[in-house]
């Protein structure tokens, strides 16, 4: 009886957030004393790395129609390398193909789910999945009762461990089945780390009065090695692109540091952001709601204090 843990690749390679699932995977194998299995799909260059996380045996589904995301395919393919692997539990990553699938997999396999867990399992008594629910105020747990078992992990929830070394990549054939939706056209944001990876993010909002000023955003990131984004009222207004749209309506993050400059903090933008580690908030006004759930803040014109914040930065880096 195994742990079977997809590891999404992105273009071929694998990223963080296939290792997180696979630390996330070892671990419960780890605390219900099973073998932990890995399974890429595609043409994936690296997929014995995942040895080095954990997984104790790698396999890869080498079939050309499944380099583009279908997800019907995809949770075939998944399916049959679980049944003929052995699987007790699956873990693959909460990412928009893992929404995808997660719950297509739970009815093909008869199992119970539970979507974006947030911790490990308590297995003392049952299979208890704590998650986040109501935008990260409150934590819930559901009790996964069936044989089998699915569960999606959000993004930066656990730490990717290294706790091996690479294995040697099996192949493992299944029937794919042919995808219903055609792909005409792809286009993907490169050279920056993707906002539900990234560590770091440092984020604005109309407080930056132009997006000429944006330079300065941009300058505190490269410093810091963050990714940027913004609040919707930003995206919308065209000063920014829709992909660094973070919180209710744009994309969730779960980063270890969050710097927020001249946002104000509206409920839709703090569903997206408060599962942060730390928050940092710039802002003008001492009232602004984002205060509430800062770690720390400095009520200031981000026009002053952005600049002093990326010199200190570049002294503690010369000094480091």
């Amino acid at each position: 009886m195994s742990v079977i843990i997809f590891a999404e690749a992105v273009e071929g390679s694998l990223k963080k957030s296939a290792f997180e699932a696979t630390t996330y995977g070892r671990k419960v194998a780890d605390l219900c004393g099973l073998t932990c299995k890995a399974v890429t799909l595609g043409t994936v260059e690296n997929a014995g790395e995942l040895g080095a996380y954990g997984a104790q045996e790698v396999y890869n589904i080498a079939d050309n129609s499944l380099n583009q995301f279908d997800s019907q395919s995809y949770t075939s393919a998944i399916a049959d390398a679980f049944n003929q692997l052995g699987g007790t539990i699956l873990v693959l990553s909460h990412t928009a193909i893992g929404k995808s699938i997660t719950g297509r997999l739970a009815v093909r396999l008869n199992a119970g789910s539970v979507s974006g867990a947030s911790e490990l399992p308590n297995v003392s008594d049952g299979f208890i999945v704590p998650k986040s629910v109501y935008s990260g105020k409150a934590t819930a747990f559901y009790n996964i009762t069936s044989d089998k078992k699915v569960i999606s992990v959000m993004g930066n929830a656990i730490k990717p461990e290294k706790s091996g070394e690479a294995v040697a990549v099996q192949s493992l054939s299944v029937s794919v089945p042919a995808a219903k939706v055609k792909v005409i056209e792809r286009k993907t944001v490169s050279g920056v780390v993707p906002l539900p990876e990234a560590s770091l993010v440092v984020s604005a909002g109309r407080g930056m009065k132009d997006p000429s000023n944006w330079g300065i955003i941009e300058q505190l990131a490269a410093e810091l090695g963050a990714t940027t984004a913004c609040s919707r009222p930003v995206s919308d207004s065209g000063w920014r692109p829709h992909h660094e749209h973070v919180g209710q309506t744009g994309i969730a993050i779960r980063p270890n540091l969050y710097i927020a400059i001249g946002i104000s903090g509206a409920i839709q933008h703090l569903a997206g952001v408060n599962n942060s580690r730390v928050i940092v908030v710039i802002n003008k006004d001492p009232e602004a709601p984002f205060f509430k759930a800062a770690d720390y803040g400095i009520v200031g014109d981000l026009f002053e204090v952005v600049p002093r914040l990326i010199e200190s930065v570049k002294r503690f880096k010369s000094s480091h």
